[in-house]
């Protein structure tokens, strides 16, 4: 068997992991299947129990829970309280507060030819979710997909990154506790180590995928799914646009810049990859910001004493380094760079260092590709049209951020920007909002996760129509149109289709009366034949 290699982020000790095999996969799919076959009989109060456990030991052991997360990722201890303590809670707090309503049947209008007919949807769970996520936020990443999965009564297999195994398992343990503690089916969540090969036997035993990762295995997951025909939510990255306009607090801005770009070493799915600011402005916003990113030291995070955290892969200062030479040789101009504590040699190309680069362009891979770093690219713009073409111009649509004085005028760039959330005067804030859904279009992906479009995302959607006054009002099929079919069937409908939907009142009356007298005639036509 195969064994995956996870690292310690901090001393680059090397921990073995298992390699769950195809076969492995589908037997712990299949053990998830019965154990939900139970779960979804649960209440709703029940599944708040278990919520408010975990919620519980979230804020008594959030050190415990943040640590896990910066050894294994590099982030800083407040970079892990922002991306995973925070977000988590809130999703938990929301789903306590509003996950039931959403879930429960909605009742919906019948329109004007089933008036004696109730219509509702309802919400089922759909068996197995399937999630392969990410490593950039490993608790997080597998909270934020179970705790949907489980308040809709599903069961969950989540695939964790080969990236960040170590803490993946610990944090399941938590969960296990918190099933164990309410009396729950142990096999009701599973998580699985491995590579590309495991996530394919997820892809095909699940009946739902949600995926966290890169465009091109994006594109594969999508093919696998096809396969079986199960419906699949992409959550595949962003270049997301930071617009500032001219009449905007740079100072206030500035630090609000800053934060948006180097959140967890820059490895942030809606992180700030783009910056588009007013020429009249322009100076004074590069000034404010090199300022501050010059301020800034990376080192050990779990040290306490520096700003920014390392990067969760060796290979990333790489893609890095090149993303900024290219901008360089085709004319783009580092101004500020932030400083190192001491770094050990073996360590040294864990880090970047946090970058603020001028003069860049769109010819630059730096403003197209996922950079997924602490690199902060500033271009000028001179009117609404022009930033709003610019943010438009990427293969990505995941989120952006506008900046104005006058919020209405902020509004209006961020309503043409196409991306599948906006924050206007902030930054990324629609995340903290977990009533909201989040997910992107473009090469950013498809579907949606928070909110109640997220929460029913993992439902089977079922719209259901029954008779409102039963059993004293029944549907009744016309006698025109019963078999065998009268010679005046057409001419019943055609009168009937204008009763129900006719424009004006009179054209509904004619059509009513023509719909009687066709009525009456068949009724007459059915007694002399009986006579």
């Amino acid at each position: 068997m195969r064994n995956i290699k996870d690292s310690n982020k901090m001393t680059q000790r090397i921990i073995l992991m298992h390699r769950a095999s195809y076969c492995k996969v589908r037997e712990q799919v299949e053990k998830v299947r019965k154990a939900q076959k139970m779960w979804a009989k649960t209440s709703f109060k029940q599944r708040r129990q278990f919520l408010r456990i975990l919620l519980k030991y979230i804020i008594k052991h959030q050190a415990l829970i943040c640590e896990i997360s910066s050894r294994d990722t590099g982030k800083t201890m407040v970079d892990a309280s922002l991306g995973e303590i925070m977000t988590t809670c809130e999703k938990i707090h929301w789903l306590l507060s509003e996950g039931e309503k959403w879930l429960k049947p909605e009742y919906r209008s019948s329109g004007r030819s089933m008036l004696h007919k109730s219509a509702r949807v309802e919400f089922h769970p759909l068996g197995v979710i399937g999630a392969i996520v990410s490593w950039n936020y490993p608790f997080h990443n597998i909270f934020n997909p179970m705790l949907a999965a489980l308040f809709s009564g599903n069961g969950i297999v989540i695939k964790i990154s080969e990236n960040a195994s170590w803490s993946g398992c610990f944090y399941f343990r938590i969960i296990q506790s918190a099933l164990a503690a309410i009396g729950a089916p142990e096999d009701l969540v599973e998580v699985i180590t491995g590579f590309g090969e495991t996530g394919e036997a997820l892809v095909s035993s699940a009946d739902k995928v949600i995926f966290v990762g890169s465009p091109g295995v994006g594109k594969m997951i999508m093919r696998g799914a096809s396969e079986t025909l199960i419906p699949v939510t992409l959550e595949l990255g962003g270049k997301d646009a930071f617009i500032v306009c001219e009449d905007v607090d740079v100072d206030h801005v500035a630090q609000i810049a800053v934060r948006a770009v180097l959140q967890s070493s820059g490895q942030n799915c809606a992180g700030a990859e783009r910056f588009y600011v007013h020429r009249s402005i322009y100076s004074s916003f590069v000034s404010k910001v090199t300022q501050i990113i010059k301020s800034v030291t990376a080192g050990p995070p779990l040290a306490g004493r520096y700003d920014m955290g390392a990067l969760c892969m060796h290979e990333h200062s790489e893609k890095l380094e090149g993303l900024v030479n290219d901008a360089i040789d085709k004319g783009a101009e580092i101004v500020a760079r932030g400083s190192f504590g001491p770094i050990g040699g073996d360590a040294v190309d864990q880090y970047y260092p946090p970058t603020v680069i001028v003069n860049v362009n769109h010819s630059m891979r730096l403003m197209q590709e996922e950079a997924f770093g602490p690199i902060m690219p500033i271009m000028k713009f001179s009117s609404d049209e022009e930033v709003v073409k610019l943010a438009n111009d990427s293969r990505y649509g995941l989120g952006c951020a506008v900046f104005s004085g006058n919020q209405s005028h902020a509004r209006e760039i961020a309503s043409q920007i196409h991306c599948g959330f906006a924050a206007v005067n902030d930054f990324a804030a629609t995340y903290m909002c977990q009533s909201l859904p989040f997910g992107g279009v473009k090469h950013s992906g498809f579907g949606r996760f928070g909110g109640a479009e997220g929460l029913r995302a993992c439902c089977l959607v079922k719209a259901v129509v029954e008779d409102r006054w039963w059993p004293y009002i029944k549907t009744v099929i016309p006698k025109p149109i019963q078999y065998p079919v009268a010679e005046s069937a057409f001419e019943f409908q055609e009168s009937l289709v204008e009763a129900l939907y006719g424009l004006s009142i009179w054209d509904r009356l004619k059509a009513l009366v023509s719909v009687l007298k066709v009525l009456t005639e068949q009724h007459s036509t059915n007694s002399s034949k009986l006579k």
